[in-house]
C-alpha cells in the first residue's frame, strides 16, 4: 500500500466531531464513504487523522493519512476526493509520504484559533461565539501566561478513556484583537478532550473580571470545577495546523473577512 499524506478544511457545524460514531454524522466517516466511491467498495483501505475534533468544531488544515493501493495521482486522488465529499469538507491537498509517517503520532505541536465576536452578526453564527459583556483584552493577556509551559491539565478536560495523561506543553497563547474580534491562538504539545474550548471559557470569565491569573494557576495545580462550567461554545474553535519536525510555529494574526491567516 501506498500512504499520501491529506490535508483537509472543514466546516464543523453539521458533524459530531471527527470520529465515526454510530448513527452520527462525522467527518471521518465522510472520508469512509468518499474513498469507498473513489477506490472502489472492495478495495481495502486505511484513514487516520492527527487527532479528534469535538462536534461543531472546524478545521483550516486538518491533517490525515490514508493507506491505499491505486494507480491514481495525488492530483486526482485529491479531485476525486472532493468529488465525493459534502461541500462543507475540502481537500486541500494530498502528499505522498513514506509508509513511516504517521499523522498523529508524528506530530510534534498542535494549534488552534478560537473566535470570539464582539457584536451582533447577521453571519457567521455557526463559526465564532458572539459575547455581549465587554471584555478587558489587556486582563486576558496577562493571565494567558499562566498556561505557558508544562502543566496538569485535568480540571479542563472529562475523563476519556484514550488519554494516558493530563499533562500537556503549552508552547503559546497569544490573543488579538481587531474592531470586532478577539482571536485566541493556542499552540500546544498535544490538547485533551474539551480543553482549548475550557481554557477559552476561563479566559473570557478573566475579560469579564470574575477571575484572575492566579485562580488560573490554582487550576493548574490541584482540580477544580470552574473550567466544565464554562466550556466555550464549539462554534468559534479552528484547528488552525499540525507541526511535524523540521516546521516554523507561526505567530501572530490577521484576520481577513471571512478567512484566518496566521503570519
Amino acid at each position: 500500500m501506498a500512504r499520501y499524506k491529506i490535508t483537509i478544511e472543514y466546516e464543523g457545524t453539521r458533524y459530531n466531531g471527527w470520529q465515526v460514531q454510530k448513527g452520527q454524522k462525522s467527518i471521518q466517516g465522510a472520508f469512509f464513504d468518499a474513498c469507498k466511491a473513489l477506490f472502489g467498495a472492495a478495495a481495502k483501505f486505511e484513514f487516520y487523522g492527527s487527532g479528534r475534533t469535538d462536534a461543531g468544531v472546524h478545521a483550516l488544515a486538518q491533517v490525515a493519512h490514508l493507506d491505499v493501493v491505486t494507480r491514481l495521482s495525488e492530483a486526482k486522488i485529491r479531485m476525486g476526493l472532493n468529488d465525493n465529499l459534502p461541500s462543507d469538507i475540502n481537500v486541500l491537498s494530498v502528499e505522498s509520504v513514506d509508509a513511516h509517517f504517521h499523522a498523529r503520532f508524528d506530530a510534534v505541536e498542535r494549534s488552534y484559533i478560537y473566535i470570539i465576536s464582539k457584536r451582533r452578526s447577521a453571519f457567521g453564527k455557526s463559526n465564532i461565539w458572539w459575547i455581549k459583556d465587554r471584555l478587558n483584552v489587556a486582563a486576558m493577556i496577562e493571565a494567558s501566561e499562566a498556561f505557558y509551559g508544562r502543566h496538569d491539565f485535568r480540571s479542563f478536560t472529562d475523563k476519556d478513556a484514550e488519554t494516558d495523561t493530563t499533562l500537556v506543553h503549552m508552547t503559546a497563547v497569544d490573543i488579538h484583537e481587531t474592531d470586532n474580534l478577539i482571536a485566541i491562538h493556542i499552540v500546544g504539545s498535544h490538547f485533551l478532550w474539551k480543553m482549548v474550548r475550557r481554557m477559552v471559557g476561563i479566559l473570557v470569565e478573566v475579560g469579564r473580571g470574575n477571575l484572575r491569573e492566579r485562580d488560573i494557576e490554582n487550576m493548574l495545580k490541584s482540580y477544580s470545577p470552574l473550567p466544565a462550567k464554562y466550556t466555550a461554545p464549539s462554534s468559534g474553535l479552528y484547528l488552525e495546523h499540525v507541526y511535524y519536525e523540521g516546521e516554523r510555529i507561526k505567530r501572530g494574526i490577521e484576520i481577513l473577512p471571512g478567512i484566518l491567516r496566521l503570519k
